[in-house]
C-alpha cells in the first residue's frame, strides 16, 4: 500500500490531537515545574468539554479566572496577570467541574530558543562531539533549581498543529544532560546575574532551514521555493523541509508568553546569502506577530567555523556577513560573535564544543540591552574604514576606543591586489590612533583587505573585555570562486 508522507503525517496529527473533552485537558507546556513570565498577562489554555465554563485560579492571589470552551473544538484560553519573579513555587488550579492543579509554577524570564543542531545539541553532546565542561555542568545542574527547561521533539507537518510534547524538566543530573547546551548557559549566566528563575522552552530541529519555521503563507511568496511541491517529495528528510517545524513545532506553543527569543541557525542556508537577511527578518516579523507581545527581542549566533564543502571557499564567511546584515536590518535584534570559540581541530566538526561562552555572551546582550543592568560588555570591534596607501593599508575600527589584543602582531590579516589573490599579511596597531596597519611583501598594491574571513578561522584579535574582533573584508568581490587563497594559517 503506497501512503504518501503528507498522509502519514495527517494520521500522525490524527492521533497527537485525539484527546478526551469530559475534564480539563493542558498542552504539555502547561506542566507541574513550569514557569511563567513575570510581570505579565501570561496566557494559559487548554481543552475541555464544548460550552463548558473552566475557571482558572493560580495560588499567589486566589483571584479566579473564567473562560468558555470553544462549542466546536472545545479550546479555551485566558491570561493570568503574574507577579514579579520570585524563587517562591505556586500552584494553579483549572476547574471545569472536575478540578486538577499543577504545582510547583515558578514566576520568572522565559525564553524561547530555536534553530538547528548548536541550539539542539544537548549537554551530554552528540555522538563524538562533546561540549566542554558537560561533566561539571551536569553535576552542578542541581544549584539552579530555578531553571527549567521544556524541549519539544523534531516533528514536521505540513498543516497546523495544535498539540506537541514537551513537558517543564527541572535542573538536575537526572536532566540536564538532555537540556539544550548553549541554552542551558544562557539560562545559567541570566539566573546568575538577574537572581530570578529562568524558563526555556527549547525548540530546535538539526539541520532545519530559516524557511523551515516560516508558514505556508510567506514561503509562496520566495522564488524557488515551493512547500505544495515538496509535499510529494519522499526523497527529502524531514529536517529538509520547510514550513513544517513551524507548523509542528512552533505554532503549538507561540500561546506561551516569552519575554524573547534565542536563534542559531545558519549552517543549511549556506551559500544563499544573497537571500538570508530578508528571510530571517522576515520570520522574525512573522514570530512576534504570531506571539503578539510587541517587538520581543531576537538574539541570534554567528554561523561556527567549519570547512563547510571546499575550504578555498569563502560561502561561509559570506553567510557570517550577511548575518550581521540582519542584525541591522532587525530592530530590537543583536549577534554574538564567535570567531575565536573554535579549536584547530574542530574542522571537521560543525558542533563546536564552546557552548558556554556563547550562553554568556547572549544572557549577557539579554542582561544589558532587554533588563537595562549597565556595564556589561555587549559590542565587538569591527570594521570601519580603510585608507590605501600602496604597499600600506590603514583599518580604522569601531568599538575599539582601549585598543585591541595582542598589541603588538595582530594575526589573521590578508591583503590582496588587483590579481585577487590574498597573503597573509603583518599588522601592526598604532596605539595612539587605535588603527592597525596591514601589508605584505607579497603585494606591492594593496587593493583589498580580509580579517578571518574563511569557512575555517579562528579569530585571535579581542578588545579589552575579550570580545573577538568580528571577522570582514574591505572588497566586494562576491563571487567566492574568483578569489585565490595563496596560503591558509592554521
Amino acid at each position: 500500500m503506497n501512503i504518501n508522507i503528507r498522509t502519514l503525517w495527517a494520521l500522525a496529527g490524527l492521533s497527537v490531537c485525539s484527546f478526551n473533552l469530559n475534564a480539563v485537558e493542558l498542552p504539555e507546556i502547561i506542566s507541574d515545574n513550569a514557569v511563567l513570565q513575570q510581570n505579565s498577562d501570561a496566557r494559559l489554555w487548554g481543552w475541555s468539554k464544548p460550552g463548558k465554563t473552566v475557571t482558572v485560579t493560580p495560588s499567589w492571589d486566589g483571584k479566579k479566572y473564567t473562560a468558555k470552551a470553544d462549542q466546536t473544538t472545545g479550546r479555551w484560553e485566558v491570561s493570568v496577570t503574574t507577579p514579579g519573579a520570585s524563587f517562591t513555587p505556586y500552584s494553579i488550579s483549572f476547574d471545569d467541574g472536575e478540578p486538577m492543579t499543577i504545582d510547583n509554577v515558578l514566576i520568572g524570564e522565559v525564553w524561547f530558543c530555536s534553530g538547528q543542531s548548536n541550539m539542539e545539541m544537548p549537554l551530554r553532546g552528540f555522538w563524538t562531539q562533546p561540549v566542554e565542561g558537560a561533566a561539571q555542568a551536569i553535576a552542578y545542574s542541581g544549584k539552579y533549581p530555578g531553571i527549567r527547561m521544556a524541549t519539544v521533539p523534531k516533528k514536521g507537518a505540513y498543516t497546523p498543529q495544535e498539540r506537541v510534547e514537551g513537558k517543564w524538566m527541572l535542573s538536575k543530573p537526572e536532566n540536564a544532560g538532555e537540556f539544550s547546551a548553549l541554552a542551558y548557559f544562557f539560562a545559567q549566566s541570566l539566573t546568575d546575574i538577574l537572581d530570578v528563575p529562568v524558563g526555556i522552552i527549547n525548540c530546535a530541529y538539526g539541520g532545519s532551514k530559516v524557511e523551515g519555521w516560516m508558514p505556508k503563507e510567506k514561503l509562496d511568496t520566495y522564488p524557488g521555493w515551493d512547500m505544495a511541491k515538496e509535499e510529494t517529495d519522499t526523497v527529502l528528510n524531514e529536517y529538509e523541509r520547510i514550513g513544517v517545524m513551524w507548523n509542528a513545532m512552533l505554532n503549538p506553543v507561540a500561546d506561551y508568553t516569552v519575554k524573547g527569543f534565542l536563534w542559531n541557525q545558519g549552517e543549511s542556508n549556506v551559500g544563499r546569502h544573497h537571500e538570508y537577511p530578508a528571510h530571517q527578518s522576515d520570520m522574525v516579523q512573522i514570530w512576534r506577530d504570531r506571539w503578539g507581545l510587541g517587538e520581543l527581542p531576537f538574539y541570534f549566533v554567528e554561523l561556527p567555523a567549519w570547512k563547510y564543502g571546499n575550504g578555498e571557499k569563502a560561502d561561509a564567511a559570506l553567510f557570517r556577513e550577511c548575518q550581521h546584515r540582519a542584525a541591522q536590518m532587525i530592530p530590537n535584534s543583536g549577534i554574538v560573535c564567535t570567531t575565536d570559540l573554535v579549536y584547530p581541530y574542530e574542522l571537521e566538526d560543525v558542533h563546536a564544543s564552546k557552548k558556554r561562552e556563547i550562553g554568556e555572551r547572549l544572557a549577557f546582550m539579554a542582561a544589558n540591552r532587554t533588563y537595562g543592568v549597565k556595564g556589561i560588555s555587549t559590542t565587538y570591534p569591527s570594521y570601519k574604514s580603510v585608507e590605501f596607501d600602496g604597499d600600506k593599508a590603514v583599518i580604522s575600527f569601531n568599538n575599539a576606543d582601549a585598543g585591541l589584543n595582542p598589541n603588538m602582531n595582530l594575526p589573521g590579516f590578508e591583503v590582496a591586489g588587483e590579481d585577487r589573490v590574498f597573503y597573509p599579511a603583518e599588522a601592526v596597531e598604532d596605539w595612539n590612533l587605535h588603527t592597525v596597519t596591514v601589508s605584505s611583501d607579497k603585494v606591492p598594491e594593496i587593493k583589498a583587505v580580509r580579517y578571518c574571513f574563511k569557512n575555517f578561522a579562528i579569530g585571535k584579535i579581542k578588545d579589552m573585555y575579550g570580545m573577538p574582533l568580528i571577522p570582514f573584508r574591505t572588497d566586494d568581490w562576491d563571487d567566492a570562486a574568483s578569489i585565490t587563497v595563496a596560503h591558509n594559517e592554521p
